[in-house]
């Protein structure tokens, strides 16, 4: 077994027993990221270095260009291990900070579980139904004293709808009645008629004729009028 095989298994117990937090292990994976990335961007700056002392040298020193070109070689080595590195820290860090979140989510779900659960036990089902039965009653005692209130009241008055129409057309009979009596006729005419002759009286002519029918509509519309104007 190698050295780092029985380090790691020596070292379970210890771990085991001193178990760190959630938040410390987060903590400590942003920190190792953080370091590794200064580390990354150190590389790529003297990769750019090494690649620009191989183009100086070139062809007049290729001792020391072919050296250049070798640390190039390391520092892009190193940088892939790097790039590794962090991808595997950063699976391991969203790994645990998903499982310290189901960690909280199910504390809390437990914390509401106990909470309904002690709701729950200062309630009783059958009076829960009795209340919603009483509720249920005096809703139906209010729609029926609503109903009550807006219903035409009616009184009873004992007396026959026939009989009170047939006093009230009396009472428009006499009223017609008293119009009609005061009603003004027209007046006689108060001159007398002229004498009849002795001699046999002619046919009256025609215009006499006409001017007596005219007299007499004139009359009768007046008539008509007067009669008009009382029935309004």
């Amino acid at each position: 077994m190698s050295k780092l095989g029985k380090f790691f298994r020596g070292g379970r117990s210890t771990r085991a027993r001193a178990a760190p937090s959630a938040q410390e292990a987060l903590a400590r994976l942003r920190e190792t990221e953080e370091m590794l990335a200064k580390k990354q961007e150190y590389l790529e700056n003297r990769i750019q270095r090494e690649l620009a002392l191989a183009k100086k040298h070139g062809s007049q020193n290729k001792r020391a260009a072919l050296q250049a070109l070798k640390r190039k070689k390391r520092f892009e080595k190193q940088l892939t291990q790097i790039d590794g590195t962090l991808s595997t820290i950063e699976f391991q860090r969203e790994a645990l900070e998903n499982s310290h979140t189901n960690t909280e989510v199910l504390r809390n779900m437990g914390f509401a579980a106990k909470a309904m659960k002690t709701v729950h036990e200062n309630m009783d089902l059958n009076k829960i139904d009795d209340l919603m039965q009483d509720i249920t009653e005096q809703q139906d005692i209010a729609q029926e004293i609503s109903e009550a209130f807006s219903q035409r009241v009616q009184f009873g008055d004992g007396f026959d709808e026939d009989e009170l129409m047939a006093e009230l057309e009396e009472l428009e009979q006499e009223e017609l009645n008293k119009k009609m009596t005061n009603m003004r006729l027209p007046n006689a005419p108060s001159t007398s008629l002229p004498a009849q002759p002795d001699r046999r009286p002619s046919m009256p002519s025609s215009a006499h004729r006409s001017r007596a029918a005219s007299s007499r509509r004139a009359e009768e519309d007046d008539d008509f009028k007067q009669l008009a104007a009382w029935a309004t």
